[in-house]
């Protein structure tokens, strides 16, 4: 048994230390350990080299460090001919990253510092596996990874990762959206085994997706909704929603962007009205007695000019009917109206011989929300401008800008509040493909407050998880498309969302090409990061700023790291890892694979995705 162990010890030493300064510790290569693989018990051993963990023993106790870098060093010596002999000698620089307890498990931190001729040993796949340990013998786990340079699968946990906000960053074809749905994948199917029939309840998943590239049947899970909007044509799907969201006043202003001083308060004021009429006992009887009103004192009123202007605002409210003043002229003269058959209006009860008046009495509310909402905005710019309160040339362009995007809106919303917006499953996918750039970056954000307030406000045990795809869309703090206030309410939304949500079990995950472009409160606040291949110095920059869990050696590899492999760093991780995400099968993967010039002679485009590296295959 001795002579077994003496034989392994021989086999897998590698030299000895010969120099302790702080946490960085010089190795001294043995001579005949120079080859680059090893042969032991019939398998080859991949030798030590940089990027590669080694073993030091203290005793009974294995220091873990990793290799940052090696060198050879010529050395002279004299012999006894009277001439200098020169010998070449490697030596590795090698950085602790921890130790093993007395339990066998891996402990990130230097404990202690090795000893000047303390041998060194290449680790075995067992140490590998110690040290890669993430997830507990009899935690859930996610098996989807394997290590990158030993190629040995990794389990990562349920627990610490999934319920927590998470970024995966890498330039467009490294691989990030194959990891996306890898992770959501294992991570809903590991879920749903825990919880069973509660899973659905228990669990909310929303993914905004920019490019279209999670809707294929099979992709992350069958068990989904899939919402196609389309702001182009009227043949979209609708988001069902409560018309609450659209009636804050936070999205009113955001939707007509609004300004601070006038815009603002006149939206407060109208949903205030709104909701002062629509709680009364009969709000459509209470509506037209005010609408009857305003035009029995408008024609009453002997300022013809005025009396214009007013008109002009009730003709929206009564569908822009040509004939609504057709009845009617102003009598000079008596400076006062009067019908077109001579019946002048003397008295306020004569106006209502008016069709004006005709109109008023009949009113009907419409049944689409916007529609209904512009009403009631032009109808308090009316009460206002004939109280000398507002002036309609400050307030008529906020409500221009709420009726140019009504159809928008209608096109992607159904307030009818007669469907379900998760429509019986728990993992909703809105794809934003065709919809245009205002409503790109304004639908993320109802939804996101929506569905985060809910969450917030509920005393259900349960999580939210709010998956970005292509963040930078929505989360760029360098956006010159919309005013600074938009912006700012649109990024401290979603920073409250993260550095807040947890405590709420409401959990963010994001995913960009350009980190640089993202907030970087918000890509501090993450827990946990798959990062990617990226090659722009102001990504790397934020990385190096925003992330706390990476080395310097392991930040310097991320230019160079091949497709589908990844750092995964974090408050799970003891130390960054260097991983290769398993490559999905093709009805499972996203639509995001670069096209070949191949592909152009079939004549339907395949379920194309995004570039990965078999986890059972070699990265070359």
């Amino acid at each position: 048994m001795s002579e077994h162990f003496m034989d392994e010890e021989a086999v897998l030493r590698i030299g000895e230390v010969c120099e302790v300064s702080g946490r960085t510790v010089s190795i001294l290569v043995d001579k005949n350990k120079n080859l680059s693989d090893l042969f032991y018990r019939g398998k080859v051993l991949r030798n030590v080299s940089v990027g590669s963990f080694i073993e030091i023993k203290k005793g009974f106790m294995s220091l873990i460090g990793k290799v940052e870098a090696e060198k050879i060093i010529e050395e002279k010596y004299p012999s006894g001919s009277g001439s200098d002999t020169f010998r070449y000698h490697r030596y590795l620089s090698v950085s602790l990253t921890g130790y093993i307890d007395r339990l066998g498990n891996f402990i990130a931190g230097s404990r202690e510092l090795p000893l000047i001729g303390n041998e060194a040993f290449i680790v075995t796949e067992h140490l590998i596996q110690m040290v890669h340990r993430i997830a507990k013998t009899d935690e859930a786990a996610m098996n989807f990874t394997r290590t990158d340079l030993e190629d040995i699968e990794i389990s990562l946990p349920i627990n610490g990762l999934i319920n927590s906000h998470i970024a995966i960053f890498g330039n467009t074809g490294s691989g990030k959206s194959n990891t996306l749905a890898a992770l959501y994948k294992a991570g809903t199917s590991e879920v749903e085994k825990i919880l069973g029939n509660r899973f659905k309840e228990r669990c909310k998943f929303i993914l905004f997706d920019f490019n279209g590239e999670y809707v294929t049947e099979e992709c992350i899970t069958i068990n989904k909704t899939v919402y196609n909007l389309n702001t182009h044509n009227g043949n979209g799907d609708k988001l069902p929603l409560p018309q609450e969201v659209l009636l804050e006043h936070d999205m009113l202003s955001v939707l007509t962007d609004a300004t601070d001083k006038t815009q603002k308060p006149f939206l407060k004021r109208t949903l205030e009205f709104r909701n002062h009429i629509m709680d009364s006992e009969d709000p459509l009887f209470y509506m037209r007695n005010i609408l009857k009103k305003r035009v029995r004192q408008n024609l009453f009123s002997g300022d013809k000019v005025r009396s214009d202007a007013v008109h002009l605002l009730f003709s929206p409210i009564f569908d822009d009917d040509q004939d609504m003043i057709s009845d009617l002229e102003f009598h000079s003269k008596a400076g006062k109206w009067m019908t077109r058959n001579g019946l002048i209006f003397n008295n306020e009860i004569d106006t209502e011989n008016s069709y004006l008046f005709g109109l008023a009495s009949n009113y009907t509310f419409k049944e689409d929300l916007i529609e209904n909402i512009l009403h009631f905005m032009y109808l308090q710019l009316i009460n206002e401008f004939m109280s000398n309160k507002s002036n309609p040339e400050h307030i008529s362009p906020v409500i221009n800008r709420m009726n140019s995007n009504r159809k928008d809106i209608a096109k992607i919303f159904d307030t009818s509040g007669r469907l379900d917006f998760w429509n019986n499953e728990n993992f909703t996918v809105i794809n934003l493909n065709m919809v245009n750039i205002t409503m790109k970056k304004t639908l993320p954000l109802l939804i996101a407050k929506w569905a985060y307030n809910v969450k917030k406000h509920s005393i259900e045990n349960s999580t939210l998880h709010i998956i970005i795809d292509e963040a930078h869309n929505i989360l760029s703090n360098t956006s010159f498309r919309e005013t600074e206030s938009w912006k700012d309410y649109r990024l401290e939304t979603f920073e409250e969302i993260i550095k807040e949500g947890r405590k709420f079990g409401v959990f963010v995950t994001i995913s960009s090409q350009r980190p640089n472009d993202i907030s970087s409160t918000i890509i501090s606040q993450a827990h946990n990061y798959f990062i990617h291949r990226l090659i722009n110095q102001n990504d790397l920059y934020a990385i190096e700023k925003s992330v706390s869990y990476i080395d310097r050696l392991t930040e310097e590899s991320i230019p160079t790291l091949s497709t589908g492999t990844c750092i995964f760093s974090g408050v799970i991780s003891p130390m960054p890892l260097k991983l290769r995400i398993a490559e999905l099968d093709s009805k499972h993967k996203p639509k995001s694979k670069t096209i070949c010039f191949t592909d152009l002679l079939e004549d339907f485009p395949q379920n194309n995705v995004d570039l990965a590296v078999d986890i059972n295959k070699p990265p070359f």
